[in-house]
C-alpha cells in the first residue's frame, strides 16, 4: 500500500515489519516497545510479549504500529469474547485476564497522581465489578454519513481512527436487554432515508421502564433502596451492578459520625446526596444543569426525603448558601471529566469543609486538583478505585481528604 498523505518517512518506511518485545503498557492501554532506543506504541498487547509489528505512523519521538502476530504470548493473555476486539476502539483490555486489568487500573491511578500531582500515596486494590461483561446500561452507537443508508454502518470508531466506523451488530459489555433491542434499532435506522446522508448517534438505555431510545424521555433506575428519575439522554452512572458499592463507599468516607451536613457539589440528579440523606442532618446540593437540578428535587419528593435541598447554579457558588461557623461539613465532589475549575477549588479552600470525598472518572484531572487541595492544607486519607468499566482502560477513583 502507498503511504497516506503526510506520512513521515523516518525512522521507518510505511508498513515496515519488525519483531519487538513489549516492555510496559500505558494508562491508555497502549503497549510500549523499544527498537534501538526508539519508542514504538502498539495497542492490544501485554508486557513481556514478543510480537511481530507493522509501522503505520512515525511521530517526532515515537512510532505507531499494529500487532500482526503474538510470537510469545503473556500468561495473562486470554481469548477476547468479542470478534471485533482489536478493530473496534471501544475496549482495550479484553485480551487481558480480569485480575490483571484490576492491577493495571490500580497502577494507573498511582502513576497519574505521581506524574501529574507529584503525589506519592497508597492506592487501594481496585474493587471489581460484579459483572465483567453485560454490565453497561447505556450504549450510544454512531451511524455513518452516507447516501447508501441501507448499508449504513452502525457502531463505534475503528481503533486509531477519528472518522471510520466499525459496524457492531452486538456489544458484549452492553446489558442483555440492550443487545436484544439493538438489531431492531439498526434495521429501523437503515429503513429510513434519514434526509438522507447525515450521520448521528443512537441511544439505547436499559432502565426500569425497559430499553429506551428517546433521550428526552424520563426513565428510572433503582440504587439501593431509592428510585432515581432522569432524562434517558442525561448522565447517570451506567454500571448499575457496582453502583451500590460505590455509593456506600462515598457515604462512609463522608463520615456521618464526624460531619452533620453533606454538601453535594455537581450533584446531578442527587445520587450521592439523596442516598446519604438518612445518615446526615442536612444535605445541600447544587447543579448547573436545569434538568439535573429539577431531577434532584423530583427525586427528593419521589423518595420522601425532606432534609435535602438543591440549588441551581455553578458549583463554585454553593458556599455562599452555607454558614461556615455552624456545622462540620462534608463535601462530595463528582465533576465532569475535566475536573474542578480554579474558582471552585479556591472557594473550597476558603470554606474548608472537614471532609472531601472526590469521585472522578479521570485520575489525571483528579490528581491535578488534589495537588491544590494538599497545598491548601488537606491530607489524603485513602484512594479507592472502582472498576465501573471492565474490559476498558477507564477507571473511577474515589479520593478522601481531611483537613
Amino acid at each position: 500500500m502507498r503511504p497516506p498523505k503526510g506520512f513521515r518517512e523516518s525512522p521507518y518506511p510505511y508498513h515496515h515489519e519488525l519483531e519487538i518485545l513489549i516492555d510496559s503498557v500505558t494508562n491508555l492501554g497502549i503497549g510500549i516497545a523499544r527498537d534501538d532506543n526508539w519508542v514504538i506504541h502498539v495497542p492490544f498487547v501485554l508486557p513481556g510479549e514478543r510480537i511481530r509489528a507493522r509501522i503505520y505512523r512515525n511521530h517526532k519521538n515515537y512510532s505507531d504500529a499494529d500487532c500482526l502476530e503474538v510470537l510469545e504470548p503473556s500468561p495473562q493473555r486470554v481469548t477476547p469474547r468479542c470478534d471485533l476486539f482489536g478493530v473496534c476502539g471501544g475496549c482495550q483490555y479484553q485480551a487481558v485476564n480480569y485480575q490483571t486489568q484490576l492491577i493495571w487500573k490500580q497502577r494507573h491511578v498511582a502513576e497519574s497522581f505521581l506524574r501529574i500531582g507529584g503525589i506519592e500515596a497508597k492506592v487501594n486494590p481496585t474493587i471489581a465489578s460484579p459483572k465483567r461483561f453485560a454490565y453497561r446500561s447505556k450504549l450510544t452507537p454512531h451511524y455513518e454519513k452516507t447516501p447508501d443508508f441501507e448499508n449504513r454502518k452502525v457502531g463505534f470508531l475503528r481503533q486509531g481512527s477519528r472518522r471510520i466506523l466499525v459496524d457492531v451488530p452486538s456489544c458484549p459489555i452492553a446489558t442483555d436487554p440492550i443487545n436484544a433491542a439493538l438489531p431492531a434499532e439498526r434495521e429501523s435506522l437503515r429503513a429510513q432515508a434519514m434526509g438522507k446522508k447525515k450521520g448521528g448517534t443512537l441511544l439505547l438505555r436499559d432502565t426500569l421502564e425497559g430499553v429506551i431510545t428517546d433521550p428526552k424521555k424520563t426513565v428510572s433506575e433503582k440504587v439501593r433502596d431509592l428510585i432515581f428519575q432522569f432524562k434517558a439522554g442525561e448522565f447517570f452512572q451506567n454500571n448499575p451492578f457496582i453502583l451500590p458499592q460505590l455509593v456506600e463507599h462515598v457515604i462512609a468516607e463522608a463520615n456521618p459520625n464526624l460531619c452533620r451536613v453533606l454538601v453535594d457539589a455537581y450533584c446531578g440528579g442527587g445520587l450521592f446526596g439523596l442516598s446519604a440523606a438518612s445518615q446526615f442532618e442536612r444535605v445541600i446540593g447544587i447543579e448547573i444543569s436545569r434538568d439535573g437540578f429539577e431531577g434532584a428535587r423530583t427525586n427528593a419528593l419521589l423518595n420522601k426525603i425532606d432534609n435535602a435541598e438543591f440549588f441551581l447554579g455553578d458549583a463554585g457558588s454553593i458556599f455562599s448558601e452555607l454558614d461556615r461557623e455552624r456545622e462540620p461539613y462534608a463535601l462530595v465532589i463528582d465533576p465532569p471529566r475535566k475536573g474542578c475549575d480554579a474558582n471552585f477549588i479556591d472557594q473550597t479552600l476558603s470554606f474548608r469543609p472537614r471532609r472531601i470525598v472526590y469521585v472522578s472518572c479521570d485520575p489525571a484531572t483528579q490528581a491535578r486538583d488534589a495537588k491544590l487541595l494538599l497545598q491548601g492544607g488537606y491530607r489524603i486519607l485513602q484512594m479507592q478505585p472502582f472498576d465501573l468499566f471492565p474490559q476498558t482502560r477507564h477507571i473511577e477513583n474515589v479520593l478522601t481528604l481531611e483537613i
